[in-house]
């Protein structure tokens, strides 16, 4: 039963009892080196797990066939369902139709819609009879105005088949980087379209069993792309001893889901390693069930995610930042998706971008005034090249930040850098390179062949190493000032957005070879506006408005006493007009910003901050 009395004092949630989960309890062996270099591995080994990703569908589909395991809404919008057998059943079919096309890592499949039933089904057929296939951003193709990022994968992999839902969205991009491929449809508009409901009940013969019986480990299933900040992006492989054994890592991280099996609704799309291998496969792994989430985390599609938190209440519940804050927003008036959000909930865990103070507090203090009981809320650290997740903190926090320890079968890998370590990963999760490109293959491991993740850590307690760490940015993105004066960009920014709060999106920091710091501000116009109270208030009255500037200048004023040191200090700031761009590789489709990208797409803007326009904010 909710609690329906407000608790506005922080002390009395973080008082309340954690809901009672199991998770690991994580013990870690640290070796240090003459040189500064930290190792760092947990005591316990990782358990043997399978070599194969379907034979857990395969499990499952023997233990409980009748259980949902994936689910979507159809375009009546009720849920379409498929248990674990019916699943089994059309992979199997599936991946018959692709050995009869030769869909191989030479040949792959290319699927270029978004979730859904059809994608999930052609994926765990390719990774059941070891073919290959490659999710490439929805993006790439219909927001995209010149394909060059889908020419550059197209050329890179060379797929010889292509799927995508609804064809004719999808044709204009086609037709510009590809020639004589196949194409796969739900929606088939011409004879020279194949027809996914046909295929799928392909007659199956002994050549599946034969190709199942041949995967192995090192078999790839399927490339996935990193954003890149130009050019095209890189072809990840992806092997199944890299999916499989991240997944036991995650089991034995939550332990919880050994007792009771995962319920998660999710949206985050599956041609990023966060959805399409953390999400997608930890409900397989552990013989739950996925609700594909048709909404976003945008004005227009968070009324879908809060009609399918109702339906569904999850145990699991995985989001971005941005995500979660709209989540917050909408529960503060919506009693009813707040009870239905916490109802089964055993854990939040957030990715992709650092979580603001503000979001973390709600998420807490709601949980708390409606269930009596604090829920868990975790992240950690990973990248497309670890399959992906590498670092957990699985241990109760009172604010955001701490990414933890690795996981069972991975060392950790800590090199002096600037202050703080780089961090570099050793396991079975980590790909063996780059598709067909050996020299930045090369260039991503050390002599010691670990993986460089290029990210900047620090210890939560420089004491205690056993109390996890800190993400403190991209090595590539930190900077001196002219002074010599080494500048960590992710800290500070994720500091500037815990204090300006829900009146900023993002902030790119400046400052390279400058005397001070300045920042390039994604204001909230939404939030704006209602500090305006108009709803319909054009962006460029809203920069110009001395309210809003007011407000912006008095953060910015005491944002500076906590920040006095020129590493810290951002004396001026510009607010943009336009959102990050993903045609400029600004922005992923999954809402995370390019800093890097956006400083070299905006350099007249740096340099206004620099000359002192009359737009400038300043302290």
């Amino acid at each position: 039963m909710a609690i329906k009395k407000d608790i506005t004092n922080k002390k009395l949630w973080l008082d309340a009892e954690l809901r009672s989960v199991k998770f690991d309890q994580v013990k870690i062996i640290e070796r240090q080196t003459d040189d500064g270099i930290i190792y760092i591995d947990q005591v316990d080994d990782l358990p043997a797990y399978n070599s194969r990703i379907t034979e857990r569908l395969v499990h499952f589909a023997n233990l409980h066939p009748n259980k949902i395991y994936l689910a979507d809404r159809g375009e009546d919008g009720e849920w379409r369902t498929l248990s674990y057998i019916q699943v089994l059943q059309r992979v199997k079919s599936l991946g018959q139709f692709l050995i009869d096309n030769k869909v191989s890592e030479s040949n792959p499949l290319a699927i270029l819609s978004g979730n859904s039933l059809e994608h999930a089904l052609l994926a765990l057929a390719a990774a059941h009879v070891g073919a290959t296939y490659a999710p490439i951003s929805p993006a790439y193709s219909i927001i995209s105005k010149d394909f060059s990022r889908l020419e550059g994968i197209f050329n890179s992999i060379k797929p010889s088949m292509i799927f995508a839902t609804d064809i004719e969205k999808f044709l204009p991009a086609i037709q510009a980087v590809a020639t004589d491929v196949k194409i796969i449809t739900t929606k088939p508009t011409s004879e020279h379209y194949i027809d996914f409901a046909e295929i799928v009940e392909t007659q199956q013969t002994d050549a599946v069993v034969e190709a199942f019986n041949n995967v192995s480990g090192e078999t790839i299933v399927k490339f996935l792309f990193t954003s890149g900040s130009t050019g095209s992006p890189k072809a990840v492989i992806n092997t199944h001893k890299m999916i499989c054994s991240n997944n036991m890592m995650v089991r034995e991280a939550f332990t919880f889901v050994k007792d009771e099996a995962p319920v998660m609704l999710d949206w985050a799309p599956w041609n990023h390693t966060a959805g399409g291998n953390q999400v997608f496969f930890m409900a397989l792994f552990n013989g739950g069930t996925l609700y594909i989430d048709d909404g976003r985390p945008t004005a227009n599609d968070i009324h879908k995610t809060i009609r399918n938190i109702k339906d569904i209440s999850p145990t699991w519940y995985f989001n971005v930042p941005k995500g979660l804050d709209a989540l917050t927003v909408a529960m503060a008036n919506d009693i009813e998706l707040r009870e239905a959000f916490y109802k089964n909930l055993n854990m939040i865990w957030y990715a992709g971008a650092g979580l603001a103070q503000h979001t973390w507090d709600a998420l807490e203090q709601m949980a708390v005034e409606t269930t009596g009981t604090r829920i868990l809320i975790g992240t950690g650290l990973g990248a497309t090249e670890t399959a992906p997740a590498a670092l957990f903190c699985t241990w109760p926090q009172t604010a955001p930040g701490n990414i933890g320890l690795p996981g069972k079968g991975q060392t950790l890998k800590l090199v002096p850098f600037e202050g703080k370590y780089d961090a570099r990963l050793k396991g079975s999760n980590i790909t063996p390179g780059y598709w067909q490109l050996p020299e930045l293959t090369a260039k991503a491991f050390d002599e010691e062949g670990f993986y460089k993740l290029g990210d900047a850590l620090r210890p939560f307690d420089v004491n205690d190493f056993s109390k996890g760490f800190m993400f403190d940015g991209r090595t590539a993105e930190n900077f001196k000032l002219d002074t010599g004066t080494w500048v960590a960009t992710g800290a500070l920014r994720s500091k500037f957005i815990n204090h300006f709060g829900d009146i900023v999106n993002e902030v790119t920091i400046t400052g390279a070879d400058q005397s001070y710091l300045g920042g390039l501000v994604f204001p909230n116009f939404q939030m704006l506006r209602k500090i305006l109270g108009s709803s319909d208030v054009e962006i460029s009255d809203i920069l110009n408005d001395e309210t809003i500037r007011n407000i912006f200048r008095e953060k910015l004023i005491s944002l500076a006493k906590q920040n006095t040191g020129s590493s810290t200090l951002i004396r001026k700031i510009l607010l943009l007009s336009t959102p990050p761009s993903l045609e400029n590789h600004e922005l992923t489709d999954k809402g995370s910003v390019n800093q890097r990208a956006v400083l070299t797409n905006r350099p007249e803007l740096v340099d206004e901050i620099y000359a002192g326009s009359s737009r400038i904010i300043s302290i």
